[in-house]
């Protein structure tokens, strides 16, 4: 060994192949001579953090006779005759090995300093202060746990072309300690929506995924069909319509947090697979579903130890939907209130946008989606949506044509949507009746009539408050990342 720290790359046609040809010879050869190669488990190893946080007093060169247990992937090896030094890293992080012949014996020794980088092994050794002052272990036993057949990405410069990282993400954690960290806040974030929504009262449920009719959204939806019972079937939009249904049935506090399927447009916001916490809440309204939102993005920002521009901790602003709208174009959409005059306010005022073809609705919401949204960079609650654009949220209580609906936004975009929810079956069944209407004029992302749910409202559904986050766009912005991709580990490509 004389300082190697990892592989060359395959300039050439035969590189790859011979390395990993080289890799299997290895692979084989520990099979025949080390028993204790391959094992089935490995017991109980401490993470690489602990180690490290528990020797940070050691002074530089100060030895322990402390055992521990570490397990990871090898990530560089360094060496000089009858020493060496090694980098192993885990989850967690990365601790320097020191091995030396004398410890383990030349034999050993041999087959320590012979491992490839990438190969995953397990040591017990105890605890130092390397007179570099690096914390590290003094490898007194190891062993192989898996041969890496394929040279891993170069840790030292990491994996820097996107389509790789996204396509083969193994890769990318493997080489990116900043991708760990990424997913392991994820977790953290997801864990804390769940924790306070536990805390709360409220009841964790699954809902179907495939569903005889989609609803709960506007939003074109995946088909497939069910060979077994020869129907068509759809990947749900949202949960919204069956969490309602429960609490139809009494059980007053619900959530659900899992996958929700939209066959739309890709893009650094819009993913086609995407996670959803949807929650309701029996005898609440629409503000007390802003107050909950608020403490549940609050919760999940310090659970990451949020730091950035955007004040989560603070009071969120509220304006109304048609003041924001007025603000940003001068357009009053109220005295506007069919697709014919809009259209013809939005070209006189030669906004750029394409209005031919396009219901009220539409026109509404690309002017809220283009000239609002990318400028609410602090949290901001828009409230009062036009009804059109609200199918399940009751009429506002003292303003006619709009609805006790709000959307939240951070960063640009949008991350929640929440309803005072309608619960007039026969509000319901006339919203149906327009949102069809809607569809014969050419919309494609219609709620379809639901007579089910109708007779589930029919039941009688108390006052309810409801919403739903995007919790990718959540991690987008509570760990500083620009993209949808970036917080999905496998985000959907083209071929």
């Amino acid at each position: 060994m004389s300082g190697t720290t990892t592989e060359e790359p395959d300039d050439g046609a035969h590189g790859l192949p011979a390395l990993i040809a080289a890799r299997r010879a290895k692979a084989q050869t520990l099979r025949q001579t080390d028993r204790s190669a391959f094992p089935y488990a490995f017991a109980r190893p401490t993470p690489v953090a602990e180690v490290l946080g528990a020797y940070e007093h050691l002074q530089v060169g100060e030895e322990t006779d402390e055992r521990q247990r570490v397990a990871g992937r090898l990530a560089a090896r360094r060496g000089h005759g009858k020493s060496a030094f090694l980098d192993l890293v885990d989850r967690t992080g990365k601790i320097q090995l020191h091995a030396r012949s004398d410890v383990l014996g030349g034999e050993a020794f041999e087959r320590l300093t012979s491992l490839d980088v990438g190969d995953l092994i397990g040591v017990d050794g105890s605890a130092m202060r390397s007179r570099g002052g690096e914390i590290s272990l003094r490898v007194e036993d190891f062993q192989v746990l898996a041969k890496a057949l394929r040279p891993p990405p170069d840790f030292h410069h990491g994996l820097a072309d996107v389509q790789t990282r996204y396509r083969r993400r193994e890769l990318d954690l493997i080489a990116n300690e900043p991708t760990r960290k990424l997913f392991i806040d994820r977790a953290k974030i997801i864990s804390a929506v769940r924790s306070y929504l536990d805390a709360q009262d409220f009841i964790e449920v699954e809902t179907p995924v495939l569903q005889p009719l989609y609803g709960g959204a506007l939003a074109r939806p995946f088909t497939t069909h069910h060979n077994e019972l020869d129907r068509e079937l759809y990947l749900r939009i949202a949960t919204e319509l069956y969490l309602k249904r429960l609490i139809v049935g009494g059980l007053e506090k619900v959530y659900e947090l899992g996958k929700d399927f939209r066959n739309e447009g890709v893009s650094t916001k819009h993913s086609p697979e995407f996670t959803m916490v949807e929650f309701y809440e029996a005898y609440a309204d629409y503000n007390d579903a802003a107050q909950r939102t608020e403490e549940i993005i609050r919760a999940a920002a310090q659970a990451v130890q949020y730091s950035g521009e955007i004040d989560f901790q603070g009071s969120w602003r509220r304006v109304r939907f048609v003041d924001a709208i007025t603000e940003a174009t001068g357009i009053d959409l109220m005295a506007h209130r069919d697709a014919s005059a809009l259209g013809r306010e939005i070209s006189a005022r030669e906004l750029g946008l394409a209005t031919d073809g396009l219901t009220w609705p539409q026109m509404a919401d690309d002017l809220l989606a283009k000239f609002v949204e990318p400028t609410l960079i602090q949290p901001t609650f828009v409230f009062d949506y036009p009804l059109e654009l609200s199918p399940f949220a009751r009429e506002h209580r003292s303003q006619a044509g709009l609805a006790e609906r709000w959307e939240a936004f951070a960063g640009g975009i949008e991350i929640a949507n929440a309803f005072s929810e309608l619960n007039d079956p026969d509000v319901q069944r006339a919203r149906f009746e327009e949102q069809q209407s809607l569809a014969a004029q050419g919309d494609e992302e219609t709620q379809p009539y639901d007579e089910i749910f109708i007779e589930a409202l029919e039941q009688g559904m108390p006052p309810t408050g409801g919403v739903g986050i995007g919790l990718d766009r959540l991690v987008m912005l509570l760990c500083g990342r620009d993209s949808i991709r970036e917080v999905v580990l496998f985000p959907a490509m083209r071929d």
